[in-house]
C-alpha cells in the first residue's frame, strides 16, 4: 500500500547538506512514516529552534540554503517531509501523484513532529517558517491557543490558488464524489514538478536555484512527485474554504508576519491580505517582484525576505 524511501538525505557538490544532520524516520499515529532532519545551532548560546514547513512537491533538498542561513543566524531546525512527498510515506501505489485526502490528514504528520521530534530533542524557544501548502496546513491544523510557536512566518500561503481554471472546484468535487479522486488532475503529468525549462517559470526568477531543483528530482526520483490527484484539489479546495470563513481565525493567538510575492502566479495575494486582516497580530508584507517561491529567489529578493525575517524574529540580527 505504501512506499518509503528510507530516511537518509541526498546531497550534491552543488547541493551540500549542511554538517550535523540528525536525520530519523518518525510514525504518525495513523501508521504514516515520515522522513524528518534536524540541525543543531551553530551557537554555544542557541537562540531557539526554526521548524521549517515546505510547500507542495517539495523535499527537505530543496532547504538546505534555507537551513544554512538560519543556523548562521544562531537558530537550531527542524524539518519533516509531508506524508505523500519527499522522503515520506507515499499514499498510492503510483508514488509519482501528490494526493492527499483531506487537509486534516496533515494533523497527525504535524503533531508527531512537534511531540517526538521538536520538542523534546531541540532547544526553544520555537518559531515556525512554512510555505505556501505548509501555512496552509500550519493554519488549519495548529490545535487553538496553541503554545508550540512563538512566532510565525508564513511565506506566499495557499489561501486561494490563483487564476484557477473555471469550474475547477465544481470539477473535482463532483469527480470526487465519483470514486474517481485518486486519479491524476487531467492535463497534468506524473512527471515531477520543476523540471520543466527556466524561462516562464512561475516559482523563481532565479535561473541557478531553479536548476538546482531541478537536479535534485532528476538525480533523487523518488523525492519528487509530479501532478495532483483529483482527491488532492477537492482537499484543497475544502481547506481554503475552511480559511475563508471569516469565523475562521477567532481563536488565533500567535504572532504571525506573512510575507507575499510580488508576483505570485500560484497562488492569490489578494486573499492572503483578506485573510491575515482578521487573524489575531498578523500582518502581511509584499515583496516586489519575487514569484512564489520566496527563499529559492535571486539574491536581492532573498536579502529583502531575511531582513524582514530578521526584523520579526527575537534574537536575529538585521
Amino acid at each position: 500500500m505504501l512506499q518509503h524511501t528510507g530516511p537518509r538525505l541526498h546531497d550534491s557538490p552543488d547541493n551540500p547538506c549542511p554538517a550535523g544532520a540528525i536525520v530519523e524516520a518518525l510514525t504518525t499515529r495513523d501508521g504514516i512514516t515520515l522522513r524528518t532532519a534536524r540541525w543543531p545551532s551553530l551557537s554555544p548560546y542557541p537562540k531557539g529552534t526554526i521548524c521549517l514547513f515546505q510547500g507542495r512537491s517539495e523535499f527537505i533538498e530543496k532547504y538546505f540554503e534555507v537551513i544554512r542561513d538560519l543556523r548562521a543566524r544562531g537558530f537550531a531546525v527542524a524539518t519533516l517531509d509531508w506524508r505523500g512527498q519527499g522522503g515520506s510515506d507515499r499514499l498510492l501505489r503510483d508514488g509519482r501523484l501528490g494526493h492527499i485526502d483531506d487537509f486534516a490528514d496533515f494533523g497527525p504528520d504535524l503533531d508527531a513532529f512537534m511531540r517526538k521530534i521538536a520538542l523534546p530533542e531541540c532547544p526553544g524557544p520555537f518559531y515556525a517558517l512554512a510555505h505556501s501548502m505548509g501555512g496552509a496546513i500550519l493554519f488549519a491544523n495548529l490545535p487553538p491557543g496553541s503554545i508550540w510557536f512563538d512566532r510565525l512566518v508564513v511565506t506566499a500561503p495557499m489561501i486561494e490558488i490563483d487564476r484557477k481554471p473555471p469550474g475547477a472546484r465544481w470539477l473535482a468535487r463532483v469527480l470526487g464524489g465519483l470514486g474517481l479522486g485518486r486519479l491524476i488532475v487531467p492535463g497534468w503529468s506524473p512527471r515531477p514538478v520543476g523540471l520543466k525549462p527556466f524561462d516562464g517559470n512561475p516559482v523563481t526568477s532565479d535561473k541557478a536555484r531553479y536548476e538546482r531543483a531541478a537536479r535534485i528530482a532528476r538525480d533523487a526520483p523518488e523525492l519528487a512527485i509530479g501532478g495532483p490527484t483529483i482527491g488532492w484539489v477537492r482537499a484543497a479546495f475544502r481547506v481554503m474554504d475552511r480559511l475563508a470563513d471569516p469565523r475562521f481565525g477567532a481563536d488565533w493567538r500567535i504572532p504571525t508576519l506573512i510575507l507575499l510575492a510580488g508576483d505570485d502566479h500560484v497562488v492569490s495575494s489578494p486573499a492572503a491580505r483578506h485573510f491575515a486582516a482578521k487573524l489575531y497580530a498578523t500582518r502581511t508584507l509584499t515583496l516586489p517582484g519575487s514569484r512564489h517561491e520566496i527563499t529559492q529567489e535571486r539574491d536581492a529578493i532573498r536579502e529583502a525576505f531575511w531582513a524582514a525575517f530578521d526584523a520579526f524574529i527575537p534574537g536575529t540580527q538585521a
